[in-house]
């Protein structure tokens, strides 16, 4: 039985990745390191140095700390030869997971970034069924209310919290895992006064001659829309649901309850299992490049 240790216990550990590692064949949560939250029955540590010294025979790490001061944490995982899994965004900077990525290697230990909106329920069949296919044209809406998703956090808005390519870079992550060699052509980014990161966002990319296009937005103040369309020569595709639903031309094509971090914590203890990592920094990249030559537009003060 392979233990993990979590280091972070905030809204997503709580409602992901706790179930996720109880239901996954093979794995245990042997411990838990947070400065603000503990587990009645596991034992708990303020921070991850604490835990690798007083815990030397849980095997894995597993990081959902905010991406800003997440690589040390993450280096201090490998030196002490823990294998290592990393919630999205994998780090806040592309050279951080790069560096990460050598030293697992030249430790022999796996390093798994990971990208939970890949293993939605619809999105490998969608992947499936465009095999064949010429793509035409790509249409990505992914908007949401951050006060219900990120009610207080300031982390969000300070440089390397991403804003709104926090759930934006789901959507990159699908695209990313659907369609080859997709560049960034020129982005806007609307950035709230007094704030690092923006609130909206909207970007043209390409993927060879298809043309393709997504509108972000945190100011959605009712329900989720995390929708992309697919135009081909033999009809369109559209996921929904963020990757939950495929139909084609409102035909469906496969419905399904997400189980997408249990799906990551079996991968995980698969790559352990053969000593492999799997590193795709795709989707980051995309991002970065969008910070890097992004038009910004000031828009209206935000408080949380």
């Amino acid at each position: 039985m392979l233990g993990i240790g979590l280091v972070g216990l905030g809204t997503i550990a709580r409602a992901q990745h706790l179930p996720a590692i109880a239901a996954t064949d093979g794995l245990h949560l042997a411990a838990i390191a947070s400065r603000n939250a503990a587990l009645e029955g596991t034992p708990c540590y303020q921070n991850i140095d604490a835990l690798l010294q007083a815990e030397p025979d849980i095997a894995a790490i597993s990081l959902c700390t905010p991406p800003q001061g997440r690589f040390d944490q993450a280096m201090a995982a490998l030196h002490a030869g823990r294998h290592l899994m990393l919630e999205k965004p994998p780090g806040a900077t592309l050279s951080e997971v790069e560096a990460l990525q050598a030293e697992a290697t030249a430790r022999g230990l796996t390093l798994f970034a990971t990208w939970h909106s890949r293993e939605a329920a619809a999105v490998d069949s969608a992947r499936d069924w465009l095999v064949g296919k010429t793509l035409r044209s790509v249409t990505i809406d992914w908007r949401e209310d951050v006060r219900k998703w990120h009610p207080g956090q300031e982390w969000i808005w300070a440089a390397g919290g991403l804003g709104v390519f926090d759930p934006g870079i789901n959507a990159l992550s699908i695209l990313t895992k659907l369609v080859a060699g997709v560049i960034l052509v020129s982005a806007d980014l609307h950035i709230p006064q007094g704030r690092a990161t923006p609130i909206a966002a909207d970007l043209h990319l390409r993927a060879g001659n298809v043309p393709i296009t997504a509108g972000f937005d945190w100011r959605l103040d009712h329900d989720e829309i995390w929708r992309i369309s697919l135009t081909t020569d033999q009809g369109t595709l559209l996921l929904d649901d963020g990757g939950a639903r495929a139909t084609i031309d409102g035909t469906p094509l496969i419905a399904g309850e997400n189980h997408e971090y249990a799906r990551l914590y079996a991968r995980f203890r698969d790559l352990i299992a053969t000593r492999q990592s799997e590193v795709d920094l795709a989707p980051l990249r995309l991002v970065a490049d969008a910070f890097l030559t992004g038009t910004h537009h000031p828009t209206a003060p935000f408080q949380s």
